[in-house]
């Protein structure tokens, strides 16, 4: 196994955590960090415990036994809400965009949630000028804001993942946890999709779960592995490129991006 810099410079630093379903070690002592203004990449194989760990630093499930620090902070048991708060923001592996309302207004609500504005749903905020004016930043930043009046329904696939990256940055966060979004994604989305990753990096730091190898040694500053429920390796580009475990447990025989 490879270990990077110091847990004490860590944004984000998982600490031995576990999560069973009855006999089932589905996260097993796994450790990790992620360091401000990088982007960690998380790969393994299907069924290897990658959701089930983002639930535990996101606050949706609890873990075991293990802890999550968090700038500084232990926030293992604090509520999902309350991690937003904290700066932690996530997109998920399947799109959750309201897709009968504007791109805009879809933004506007995550904005509105983060402020601690009344939520008496978007009517209430649409007067709000902060609230907007955060929203139209979030677009302008994947590309968004001249589709800020669209049905989000009608959207590309690329650019509903777009949005979706948006509403995490209208959170105003420290670290992006993003699972998968390249999912679904064609050749010339995922250029576009690499590139907003990319851009983005140098003001957040990233927790990258993807399946697409190309974008994940294209984007990724250090990678972790994870098999079985535990992590196998975690390094750079370079050591996991040429780490026989990994090879063994998920890249196989296909040919690794240089």
């Amino acid at each position: 196994m490879f270990w990077g810099r110091a847990v004490a410079d860590a944004l984000l630093s998982v600490r031995g955590l576990r999560k069973h379903y009855g006999g089932l070690a589905v996260t097993n002592n796994v450790s990790l960090e992620v360091q401000p203004g990088e982007i960690h990449a998380l790969i393994g194989p299907n069924g290897a415990g990658k959701t089930t760990l983002i639930h535990q630093i996101t606050g949706t499930v609890m873990p075991d036994a293990g802890r999550v620090i968090f700038a500084g902070r232990d926030i293992t048991r604090l509520s999902l809400p309350q991690r937003v708060h904290a700066g932690l923001a996530r997109s998920f592996q399947i799109t959750s965009i309201i897709a009968g309302f504007s791109v805009l207004e879809n933004v506007t609500l995550a904005a509105q949630g983060q402020s601690g504005s009344s939520f008496r749903f978007f009517r209430a905020a649409a007067g709000e000028t902060a609230l907007n004016e955060n929203a139209r930043a979030a677009l302008a930043e994947v590309g968004l804001a001249d589709r800020a009046s669209i049905i989000a329904g009608a959207l590309s696939h690329g650019e509903k993942r777009a949005l979706e990256i948006a509403i995490a940055l209208a959170t105003r966060p420290k670290l992006l946890l993003l699972d998968e979004p390249l999912a679904g994604a064609g050749p010339e989305e995922t250029e576009k999709l690499i590139t907003l990753l990319r851009g983005l990096k140098s003001r957040y730091a990233v927790l990258l779960v993807e399946h697409d190898m190309q974008a994940v040694f294209a984007l990724a500053d250090r990678i972790s592995v994870l098999a079985e429920g535990r992590i196998i390796a975690s390094g750079s580009t370079a050591d996991i490129r040429l780490s026989a475990e990994v090879r063994a447990a998920y890249l196989g025989e296909e040919e690794v991006p240089c």
